[in-house]
Parts: structure tokens; sequence; C-alpha cells
């Protein structure tokens, strides 16, 4: 299988442990941090995601507000630019453990987090990112599992 996701969530689930928006949120999300984690691709999508799913059925879901694709883009041209790959709808990726790794890097030294600015969540994955991103869900070992 393939997960689906929007360019902004590339991010996401660098710092992502386990806390969300509902508990339904949270469990969707779970789902996919397992399945990423035991080496599904990824196929970049445009608009709302597998992570966004749960949000659609809720009055007015921020995931299709203009911010939220606004975010998109800019996690779009900052991993495009960290792992010289595009990123744009419809290309797939594999995130193995090298590339979370470098992903990780990149998002601790505040080199792709522009789509970040006045998220919500953006001091929480700050102080995880601070910390060495302890019991992140998102893990892939060196070697296939």
């Amino acid at each position: 299988m393939t997960v689906r996701l929007r360019a902004h969530h590339l991010l996401c689930l660098l710092t992502y442990v386990g806390k969300g928006y509902s508990p339904a949120f949270t469990a969707n999300y779970d789902a996919i941090a397992e399945r990423l984690s035991r080496g599904e691709d990824i196929l970049l999508v445009s608009g709302p995601d597998d992570v966004c799913a749960p949000l659609l059925d809720g009055p007015e879901p921020h995931c299709l507000n203009e911010s939220v694709s606004e975010r998109d883009r800019l996690a779009a041209r900052d991993v495009e630019d960290l792992l010289a790959l595009p990123i744009q709808p419809g290309v797939r990726l594999d995130l193995d453990a090298a590339t979370l790794a470098r992903m990780r890097r990149a998002f601790s030294a505040g080199g792709v987090r522009k789509a970040c600015c006045g998220c919500e969540w953006n001091e929480l994955c700050g102080a995880i990112a601070a910390g060495g991103f302890p019991d992140t869900r998102v893990q892939r070992s060196a070697v296939p599992r």
C-alpha cells in the first residue's frame, strides 16, 4: 500500500508523538506512522490526504483552508531543496532511514521550518526536535523490518 501525504505532512511526521486534534485523528495518525515505519512509500497529493481524513467529516475542516495550501507550498520548496527531488503531487517517495535522519537534522537546524510559522503545533514540534526526537512514532531502521 501507499500513504497519501500532502507536502507539509512530510514535516509533521518528523515530530509526531501521538498528539492530535481528536482521538480519531490520533488513532488514524498512529496507523499511518506504523505503515511508514514498516516501509510503505509515500504518494504526494494536493489537498487533503490520509492524515486529514478524520477531519473532513467536521464542520469547516481547516485542511481545506488556503493557509494550509500555503504550508504545503512552503514545505514542498524546502524539502525539495533539501532532498534534491521534486516534491509535487504525483511523486512517490521512499522514506528510508537515511532520508528520515536527513530530514530530522534539517528540521532541528531550522532549515525546513518555513511552513511551520503560525502552526499551533510549532512549539511542541520544536521541543521534540530540540530533545532529539524522543518517542516519535515514525521510525525506520537502517535495515528493512
